[in-house]
Order: C-alpha cells, then sequence, then structure tokens
C-alpha cells in the first residue's frame, strides 16, 4: 500500500487557488475591551433602562434648582404646607420653601457625597489592595492584618462616631464613610492582582527592566478596570443610604443645607398631613438605589468574559 501510494502520478492532483482578500478573513471583528462590553450591556434591557433613569436623575439635579425662580433655603411662611400646584411644582414645606428646588438641590449634594465616596474608596482600595498583592511578604501580611482590624468594626458605628465627634457636613461624612469603605475594594482588587502576578505578560515586563510601580499602573490597574467600575456601582448607592440614614437620625446635614434623607426626615415628621413632602424624596432615593444596583448587575455580566458568544 505505501508503495503504491509513493508511486502516484502528479496528474492525479490539483493545485487548489486562493483569493489574497481571504488570506486574513476572520469570523468575528476586532473588538477593545469597552467596545465588547458596551454591545453586551446593551442586550440587557434592565440595565440601559437604568443607565437612562440615572442619567434623567442627574441631569435634574443639576439644572432642576435653576429651573424655578425660588432657592433652596428661601422661606416664606405665608405660604407653608402648601400642596403641588402651578406655583410651586412639588408644594412647600414648614418654612415655606419651594420642594422642587430642595429635592433636586437634595439629590445633587446626596450624589456628590456618593460620588466623593466611591472615588477615594477606589483611590485608596487600589492603592492598598495593589500594593499588597504586587510587594508580598512581610507587607502583604501586614496589610491583610490591617484590612482584618478594620474589617472586624462595624462599618455604621464607626461612621456615626465620628460624626458625633465633629461638625456634621458634606466633608465629615464622606470622611466618615470612606474609613472602612476602601477594605472591600481593597481585597477585591488584591485578589485580581494576584492572578496576574505571575503571568507571562509580567514576568515579561520584569525581565525587560519595568519597576513594581510601572508594573501596577500600567498593567495591573488597567485589567482589574471591570472589577473596580463593578464595585464602583455598588459602592454609589450604599453611600447614598448611609448618608439619608444619617440624616433621618438627625446626624447628617443640618439646615438650611438639604439631602435627600434630610428632606425624607422632613417628611416623615408631616406625613400625616402633607404626604408629598415624603413622597417624592423617597421616589428618587428608590429609584437611585435599585437603578445602580440594576445597572451594576448588568455590568458584571457585560464585563464577565464568560459571557462572551
Amino acid at each position: 500500500m505505501d508503495s503504491r501510494m509513493s508511486h502516484m502520478p502528479d496528474e492525479l492532483f490539483k493545485v487548489v487557488g486562493r483569493k489574497d482578500d481571504e488570506i486574513d478573513k476572520i469570523a468575528r471583528p476586532s473588538l477593545t475591551f469597552l467596545k465588547d462590553s458596551w454591545i453586551r450591556l446593551k442586550k440587557n434591557k434592565a440595565a440601559i433602562f437604568s443607565l437612562i433613569v440615572l442619567a434623567l436623575i442627574i441631569l435634574f439635579a443639576l439644572i432642576g434648582p435653576f429651573m424655578s425662580s425660588y432657592n433652596y433655603y428661601q422661606t416664606d411662611y405665608t405660604k407653608t404646607y402648601q400642596p403641588p400646584g402651578g406655583e410651586h411644582w412639588l408644594g412647600t414645606d414648614k418654612f415655606g420653601r419651594d420642594q422642587w428646588t430642595r429635592i433636586w438641590d437634595g439629590t445633587r449634594i446626596s450624589l456628590y457625597i456618593a460620588f466623593l465616596a466611591a472615588i477615594l474608596d477606589i483611590a485608596i482600595g487600589v492603592t492598598f489592595g495593589a500594593t499588597a498583592a504586587l510587594v508580598g511578604g512581610k507587607l502583604d501580611s501586614l496589610m491583610q492584618r490591617v484590612i482584618e482590624i478594620l474589617i472586624g468594626i462595624p462599618h455604621l458605628i464607626i461612621v456615626i462616631l465620628l460624626i458625633m465627634m465633629v461638625e456634621p457636613g458634606i466633608l465629615s461624612i464622606t470622611v466618615a464613610m470612606v474609613i472602612t469603605g476602601w477594605v472591600n475594594m481593597a481585597r477585591l482588587v488584591r485578589a485580581q492582582i494576584f492572578k496576574f502576578k505571575n503571568q507571562e505578560f509580567i514576568l515579561a515586563s520584569r525581565s525587560l527592566g519595568a519597576t513594581n510601580r510601572r508594573i501596577m499602573f500600567h498593567h495591573m490597574i488597567p485589567n482589574t478596570i471591570g472589577l473596580i467600575i463593578i464595585n464602583m456601582m455598588f459602592t454609589i448607592p450604599s453611600a447614598i443610604f448611609t448618608e439619608a440614614f444619617l440624616s433621618f437620625i438627625g446626624l447628617g446635614l443640618q439646615a438650611p443645607q438639604a439631602s435627600l434623607g434630610v428632606l425624607i426626615n422632613d417628611g416623615f415628621q408631616a406625613m400625616r398631613t402633607s404626604f408629598y413632602l415624603l413622597i417624592y424624596p423617597a421616589i428618587i432615593i428608590t429609584a437611585l438605589m435599585i437603578c445602580f444596583n440594576l445597572l451594576a448587575d448588568g455590568l458584571r455580566d457585560a464585563f464577565d468574559p464568560k459571557m462572551r458568544k
């Protein structure tokens, strides 16, 4: 059989032609990480709806107070507890202050505190977790003990104690949230970077003389950006809820400043006679909490490489 195959004439074979435009043809177009994630996120209707709602709330938080001729601290005792109407679109409170202006101004303040706390959590947590994972050894063990101590202390107790020692304000509330808020981010980033630490592209960078700082900021952190964004989306509603809780128990912002928590507290005190003072800020904070969590779930699925088809 082998001898017969070795003596087969060349005429029995034919060279198959090829087209130059099919040489580099691939089954799927090349997409960047963000483009691929955005395509998959658009397929999640709940996440896209939440993104639209959040965009509208943020837009009204920025321009809403300027749509009315009243400011958030302007009082008029002749117009107290007026129901929603043509002059005051969402009514007035016990001091005659316009609720439309106060609700959107309070939403802006609550979002500002939440975003600021989330950004500080990222800055501290990512740096701490990346340093611990990259350096390793005794430094990693020491940093892990610090994290374990902070985890053992209830977050809300630390926030309340700090607020009771200083004057409540935007900065003090934000700092109180950040004291232990960055710990979860640090743990997640540390675990993620440990997965990349001994991979080929990191070893190649080291062999080319890259410093730990360059490896961290040019290779490690960019590869954890999806994890960071997802965790940030969960941190923001948590910060909004914490601020609202502090304001509800009287440890939040003080008059005449308004936040969603302050407005809910004021509405709760007058809910029997002026229910509208409670329902509108409650709707806003509920929408924020639900939409941020739905968007975070959608981003988690979009960034997950296992979801790619």
